[in-house]
């Protein structure tokens, strides 16, 4: 996996292209990503108890890891990610500037 939480992203397809946000969730098993205020959808809650009302709550649904880019902090633009390694470390590197992700 090349993203992972708190990366900043761009959604490349869907209702929300072109936009960007912060990743709060990456599922590994599945291949997917939850990004933060984006792929949001509606449900309708049934009240829990008597005189209660119902209401429309806004869940952040997850989308394919395929779905989005990168984004570098450097050069603030959508990058793929390359790896190096800085003494015994792998790092993740920005495949346009070379900046450390």
């Amino acid at each position: 996996m090349n993203i992972k939480k708190g990366d900043t992203v761009k959604i490349l397809t869907g209702k929300d292209r072109a936009k960007t946000g912060k990743v709060s969730r990456v599922d590994v098993s599945s291949g997917k990503v939850f990004v933060e205020a984006l792929n949001l959808y509606k449900k309708h809650v049934r009240p829990k108890r008597q005189g209660e009302k119902g209401e429309i709550v806004s869940i952040a649904r997850p989308m394919d890891i395929s779905n989005v880019a990168i984004v570098c902090g450097s050069c603030n633009k959508q990058t793929r990610v390359g790896h190096r390694t800085e003494g015994d470390k792998k790092v993740r590197v920005c495949a346009k500037c070379k900046a450390t992700i």
